[in-house]
């Protein structure tokens, strides 16, 4: 089912340019392909130049899949953490494409382990790619997303919920992901208003549910719980919903995709996969009513 078909509205994104971090795969793949079905052009910023043995795709297949999909695309082979890989990409829209409208912060590390077990190395990770790679990105298209008529910054990011069990689940990664959260939050206060005016619309997205992506197949009974996890494409349906609207809309809020979709007129997420009881993804509460 096309992702124009679970939608109520039918945005455009003409002559708009969305850049990706960690785009050739996933989620992020699936909103770059999202944006390029109503014609947006997409840069991709990605490490994957080679095909890895256990990921599908690279930086290039995204590109000629965002193609495919109707929209321009290039590609920037690249690492969210250093700051000349991220001004590359940047330069790279403002060469191809003009200027930059839209950043989508996507690029993201998770390790779960008990705070004894994990390792100082990951901890760094997760710092470096979810929180310096989610700065670095944002702070080199603010020039630019300051001339758009319709700028966005979204970043895939939870809400802040202070639950003591998502604090104590897995406490470093939930400092990696809030710091993105809180991030966002504060450039919509920074950045959201100048001159009387919402410039920038920062948001966050988050699924919902678990994700039908290779992150979850790689687990252990990642077959299983990919049968209970919906597709990328409602991220990718929700992204399109939040992008499309004025600034202004969207400043300073964090969403849930099944909720924005619900905002936009979409209550039928059956399309989307996951079976009746999909399972809940990380810092989402079981609903109580």
């Amino acid at each position: 089912m096309a992702s124009e078909s679970r939608t109520s509205s039918q945005p455009s994104f003409a002559d708009r340019t969305v850049v990706v971090s960690g785009g050739s795969r996933g989620i992020g793949l699936a909103i770059a392909l999202g944006a390029a079905r109503h014609g947006a052009n997409v840069v991709l910023l990605a490490k994957t130049a080679e095909p890895h043995p256990k990921l599908p795709g690279t930086v290039y297949t995204a590109v000629a899949e965002v193609e495919a999909a109707g929209g321009k695309g290039v590609a920037v082979v690249g690492d969210v953490r250093k700051e000349e890989d991220v001004a590359r990409a940047i330069d790279t829209a403002v060469e191809h494409f003009g200027g930059v409208d839209v950043v989508v912060n996507n690029a993201s590390a998770i390790a779960t382990e008990p705070t004894e077990q994990l390792s100082a190395k990951k901890f760094d990770l997760m710092m470096d790619i979810n929180v310096r790679g989610t700065f670095l990105l944002t702070k080199a298209a603010l020039p630019y997303l300051r001339k758009s008529p319709g700028a966005h910054v979204l970043t895939l990011a939870p809400p802040l919920n202070m639950n003591p069990h998502w604090l104590g689940a897995h406490p470093s990664y939930t400092l990696s992901k809030y710091g993105m959260s809180l991030l966002s939050l504060g450039w919509a206060q920074e950045y959201g208003r100048e001159k009387g005016t919402t410039a920038i619309g920062f948001s966050c997205l988050w699924p919902e549910t678990y994700i039908a992506t290779s992150a979850v197949t790689n687990l252990a009974a990642g077959d299983d719980l990919v049968k209970a996890s919906r597709s990328p494409e409602i991220m990718a349906d929700a992204a399109v919903q939040i992008l499309s609207r004025p600034p202004g809309e969207v400043n300073g809020r964090c969403f849930i995709d099944s909720e924005i979709l619900a905002e936009s007129g979409v209550t039928d997420l059956s399309g989307y996969g996951g079976g009746d009881e999909p399972i809940l993804d990380i810092f989402v509460d079981e609903r109580t009513s």
